[in-house]
């Protein structure tokens, strides 16, 4: 196991570097001047020499790249001199110094995001700190509606095979699996929080937490959530939904289902204990698959019900080319995505011994 987990793990590693390098190439030959961007358009060849020199656009592209590593890696080599990007004399790395020598120093530190270019140079850390929580609310909550939900109906489903209920359900989910996430958003914003808003008391926008009247403190408001973890929900429940079925109708004729049936077992017990664990496989890879993606598919859901997330903050960067803070948030998105897969990977060894013993 513990080799099994190592082989994943460095993958793994693989995986975020690939991502690591294409997205820094994508966004080094953007267009646009990041230190023009900062100065807002103010033509001042001192200050804009000045701004390249220390976000490191005066160096050739494979030392930018080097030094983009540099920031990200927890352990990373920084100068001591004050006349490079990777001087220590910035302030901009937190850690602790492991290796001092005269020129050279080795940090053992957190990844460096480095800094906004749109909002006075903050750090982009601090704007992931303060948006990827409620994405995470978002995620999880629209997770295990659709978990729950779909897993439920899926089981329905399959035990009334061919009647008219199967049929409703395969056509609904159908349905919700081909609607795109920002109509269905538009839609249920609409009718929830615009036509009925009188009797559910929903609005058209708002966040996990909201300002009082007088301006002077921050309240968890609960109900902000409820449309856009169901619209988010949608599409996932759709497809836990029909897999929940497909593979529970599957494992319905294996011989040792027969042969639980066949000893007298009951029905709810055989499904129970026997049926629905090793049916679930398939079902937790989309359930996986799907919660990584939501950090990505989030972006219009939280758009138009204005909830303050990661997918939020990403359009605004782009709106204003706020580079660093869509590259940080695609590196965040793709680490959640290795994360889980290697969760999901240990996740099927404990409900399928078969996958054990391969």
């Amino acid at each position: 196991m513990l080799r099994y987990l190592s082989n994943k793990i460095f993958y793994g590693f693989l995986t975020l570097l690939g991502v690591i390098t294409i997205v820094f190439l994508l966004f080094t030959v953007f267009p646009g001047d990041p230190a023009r961007m900062m100065l807002d358009q103010k033509e001042d060849p001192e200050q804009l020499a000045q701004i390249r020199k220390n976000l490191g656009l005066d160096q050739p592209v494979i030392k930018q790249y080097f030094y983009y590593l540099n920031d990200l890696s927890p352990i990373s080599f920084h100068s001591n001199t004050g006349d490079s990007y990777t001087s220590l004399q910035t302030g901009k790395y937190k850690g602790k110094t492991i290796y001092s020598g005269k020129e050279t120093s080795v940090l053992l530190k957190y990844p460096y995001l480095r800094t906004s270019f749109q909002k006075q140079g903050k750090p982009v850390a601090d704007i992931i700190a303060e948006t990827l929580p409620n994405t995470m609310v978002l995620a999880v909550s629209a997770i295990l509606f659709a978990s729950f939900i779909g897993i439920l109906l899926g089981i329905w489903s399959a035990l009334v095979k061919d009647s008219w209920i199967d049929r409703t359900l395969l056509v609904v989910t159908s349905l919700g699996m081909s609607i795109p996430s920002f109509f269905s958003a538009i839609i249920i914003a609409y009718i929830f929080a615009f036509l009925l808003h009188h009797y559910t008391g929903f609005n058209m926008t708002g966040s996990l937490y909201e300002i009082d009247d007088m301006g002077e403190g921050k309240h968890l408001a609960l109900k902000n959530l409820v449309l856009p973890a169901f619209t988010l929900g949608i599409r996932p429940l759709a497809v836990i939904t029909q897999l929940t079925r497909n593979s529970l109708l599957e494992v319905m004729n294996q011989d040792y289902i027969r042969t639980a049936f066949a000893k007298g077992l009951k029905p709810s017990v055989v499904i129970r204990k026997h049926a629905l664990r090793n049916a679930l496989n398939p079902v937790i890879t989309a359930t996986s698959g799907w919660f990584a993606s939501m950090l990505a598919g989030a972006v219009f859901v939280e758009f138009i019900f204005g909830w303050n997330g990661l997918g939020k903050e990403i359009v605004n960067a782009l709106n204003t080319l706020d580079l660093p803070v869509v590259t940080a948030a695609v590196l965040i998105i793709a680490v959640t995505f290795i994360i889980i897969n290697i969760l999901v990977d240990i996740l099927y060894g404990v409900l399928d011994p078969k996958v054990r013993l391969q």
